[in-house]
């Protein structure tokens, strides 16, 4: 049966997007059949990142009203042989989304797929709560920042109180944290909370901690996942994250500020 993972956020800008395509291609990857949804309706982006906006005919919105099947609105990486995006609709609102309809897309690619990928949009409207009412897995997506921390914190209630899972008095969702843009250098400034910070605050598993990149904008502007860029420290870090959420025991990387070397401090880089 397809495990369905949320990746989700209290606060927008924390990087979900991203996460959520850099988390589907390494599942891929890894040789999982994988498929990412994108729930953020009237201000779609995944199609963006994974550089398939103009490929998109039908969307998430469109199957939901049964004008189109899921063949015609899955789109197939061109990168990676077992992975598809199902994009957002550009111009529908939020309500557009229902418990019933959303059901049914997600039972019908269960059918289909080992993981279900939703990028949710940030906060507790219509569209993001649709992703995570569904969800077996959450990724909440933070920064080490007080009140993106804080906002996560109240999604963690939403998921414990208003998942079909909390619904249905069965196991929990499966709660990870993981901490996008890190700067070593700021926290040892007291300018960002630290990773122990973080943890104490939200007391979820650490799923992984992404450090702050100029890789993640290059590839974002250039339509191809991070995790595909592993000659950068936040390609790496997300493969390390998969890896993690597929069993795997990892230590953490990138987390710890690099001291410059002798001949680095006296001529530079």
């Amino acid at each position: 049966m397809a495990q369905i993972i949320v990746v989700t956020s209290g606060k927008g800008g924390v990087g979900k997007t991203t996460s959520s395509a850099a988390i589907a291609t390494g599942l891929a990857l890894k040789g999982h059949k994988t498929v990412v949804v994108d729930f953020d309706i009237g201000l779609r982006n995944l199609d963006l990142i994974m550089g398939c906006e103009r490929r998109v005919v039908y969307d998430f919105v469109n199957v939901i009203n049964g004008e189109a099947n899921l063949n015609q609105a899955l789109i197939k990486d061109k990168r990676c042989e077992k992975l598809y995006i199902l994009p957002a609709s550009q111009t529908r609102d939020k309500d557009a989304l229902t418990k019933e309809g959303v059901g049914k897309v997600l039972q019908d690619l269960a059918e289909k797929f080992d993981y279900i990928i939703c990028d949710s949009p940030a906060g507790i409207e219509t569209g993001a709560m649709m992703a995570l009412y569904f969800a077996d897995i959450a990724i909440v997506t933070t920064n080490p920042e007080v009140s993106s921390v804080r906002d996560s914190d109240r999604i963690l209630g939403m998921l414990q109180s208003k998942s079909k899972r909390a619904e249905e008095g069965l196991e929990p969702v499966k709660e990870y944290l993981l901490l996008t843009r890190y700067s070593p250098k700021r926290v040892s400034s007291g300018e960002m909370l630290s990773v122990e910070d973080v943890e104490d605050i939200l007391a979820i598993p650490l799923l992984g901690v992404i450090p702050e990149s100029q890789a993640v904008l290059k590839a974002s502007n250039s339509g191809v996942p991070v995790i595909l860029d592993q000659d950068s420290d936040a390609g790496k870090a997300y493969s390390d994250s998969v890896d993690r959420l597929l069993g795997e025991e990892l230590p953490l990387r990138f987390i710890t500020e690099q001291k410059k070397g002798f001949l680095k401090r006296i001529f530079g880089n």
